[in-house]
C-alpha cells in the first residue's frame, strides 16, 4: 500500500470529489489483489470446477412431496392430492396444480415443478427433462398410478415428451445461482474479511496518518471488488456456454443493472459487518452467520420452494434470494428491465443503507 502513503495530501483534504485520488486508490487495491496467486483459482477456477462437477453428476434426493403442473386446457381429471405407495419406489404425495402451459413452463424452469401433465386426443402426455433423475422418478410413479398398475410400467402409459428448451435442465438452474453466490462470497470474504484482517494487523492504523478520506478508501475497495466479480462471472458464463451449451435469453441492460445492484448490496453489507471488528475470529463468525444461511435458503443448489410454505415469504426477502431469482429470470425466462426494476431498486437500497451505516461507524483501529 505504498502508493497510499505517497498520495498528494492537499487534494484529499478538499471537500470536493476528486476522481484522480479515487483512481489512485483503485489502482493500488487492484494491484494488491492480483498479486495473490490464489485469487485466480478461488475466483475463477473453483466456480468452474464446481459447475462442471454438479452439472455432470448432480442428483437430488427424492423428497416425499412432489408438485406437478397440469395444463388447464387439457381434459385430464385428477384429484388435487394423491398419495402413491410403492415398495420399490417408496411413498410419494403428489400435489397437482392446474395452470396454463406458459405458466407451467416458467415454474418448471424455476424448479417449482419437475413435471407437466397434459392430455391430447385422450392420451396423457408427460413433459419433463429426461436428464433429471427426480423428474424420471415422478414420471414412473405417475404413469403407473394413472394406469392402475403399480408393479409393471405399461407400454401405453402415455407419450414421453422430453423438454429440451432452454432453462429446463438443472445446469440452467444452477449457473445463475452460482453466479449470485459468487458475488456474495467475493464481497463478504474478499472485502469484509480483508478489512478486518488489515485492522487486526494494524495496517489501517497507518492510513490514519495520510490525508485519505475513509469514503474514498472504501469506495475504491468496492470498485475493485465489483470489477473482479465481473471478470470472474464472464469466465464462468463462457465456460457454461462452451461446456453445457447454455443459450441464455439475455436482456443485457437488465442483467448489468441486476449484477451491479447485487454487488452493491453485498458490498454495503460487507462494509457494515467489518466497520468496527478488529478480531479475525469474531469477524469470521459474523461473516459465516450471514453467508451460510443464505447459501442454504436462497435457492442456489435447489429450489427454496422445498421449504415449508410459511418460510418462503421470509426467504424471498433475503438479498441473495432476490439476486439469484433476478439473474435466473433474466437468464432462462428472458425477463427485461421493467420486470427487474423492483429487485434492482431494493438491492441498491440495501447496499446504500448498509454502506452509509458502515461509513458512519467505521474506525481505522
Amino acid at each position: 500500500m505504498t502508493s497510499l502513503l505517497n498520495l498528494p495530501g492537499g487534494t484529499f483534504m478538499n471537500n470536493r470529489f476528486d476522481i484522480r485520488q479515487l483512481g489512485l486508490l483503485i489502482a493500488s487495491n487492484f494491484r494488491e489483489i492480483v498479486r495473490e496467486p490464489g485469487v485466480l483459482f478461488w475466483g475463477i477456477g473453483f466456480p468452474i470446477l464446481m459447475s462442471l462437477g454438479l452439472g455432470i453428476a448432480f442428483t437430488k434426493k427424492p423428497a416425499e412431496i412432489r408438485k406437478v403442473a397440469v395444463v388447464s386446457s387439457s381434459q385430464l381429471v385428477i384429484k388435487d392430492t394423491i398419495v402413491v405407495s410403492d415398495e420399490k419406489l417408496g411413498s410419494t404425495t403428489f400435489i397437482f396444480e392446474k395452470m396454463s402451459w406458459e405458466d407451467a413452463l416458467v415454474l418448471l424452469k424455476r424448479g417449482n415443478f419437475n413435471l407437466i401433465l397434459d392430455q391430447k386426443m385422450g392420451q396423457v402426455e408427460y413433459h419433463f427433462d429426461p436428464m433429471n433423475p427426480d423428474a424420471q422418478l415422478c414420471f414412473l410413479k405417475l404413469s403407473r398410478m394413472l394406469q392402475g398398475k403399480p408393479e409393471v410400467l405399461p407400454e401405453n402409459a402415455g407419450q414421453i415428451k422430453p423438454l429440451t428448451v432452454t432453462g429446463t435442465r438443472y445446469i440452467d438452474f444452477f449457473i445463475p445461482g452460482i453466479l449470485s453466490m459468487g458475488v456474495m462470497m467475493s464481497c463478504m470474504w474478499g472485502l469484509s474479511y480483508g478489512l478486518i484482517d488489515k485492522r487486526s494487523k494494524k495496517l489501517l492504523r497507518r492510513m490514519v496518518a495520510t490525508p485519505m478520506k475513509k469514503s474514498y478508501f472504501l469506495m475504491s475497495m468496492i470498485t475493485v471488488r465489483i470489477g473482479m466479480n465481473i471478470i470472474e462471472s464472464l469466465f464462468l458464463v463462457l465456460f457454461a456456454w462452451l461446456a453445457f451449451g447454455i443459450n441464455v435469453h439475455l436482456s443485457y441492460p437488465a442483467l448489468f443493472l441486476m449484477f451491479l445492484a447485487g454487488n452493491f448490496a453485498f458490498a454495503g453489507l460487507a462494509v457494515f459487518v467489518s466497520s468496527r471488528t478488529a478480531n479475525t475470529e469474531v469477524g469470521n463468525g459474523f461473516i459465516n452467520a450471514i453467508v451460510f444461511p443464505m447459501m442454504i435458503l436462497s435457492g442456489i443448489f435447489f429450489s427454496y420452494h422445498n421449504f415449508p410454505d410459511w418460510a418462503i415469504p421470509v426467504i424471498k426477502l433475503l438479498p441473495l434470494t432476490m439476486l439469484a431469482d433476478g439473474v435466473r429470470s433474466i437468464f432462462i425466462e428472458g425477463a427485461g428491465l421493467l420486470r427487474m426494476a423492483q429487485p434492482i431498486l431494493i438491492l441498491t437500497g440495501i447496499g446504500a443503507l448498509f454502506f452509509t451505516a458502515g461509513l458512519k461507524v467505521f474506525r481505522w483501529y
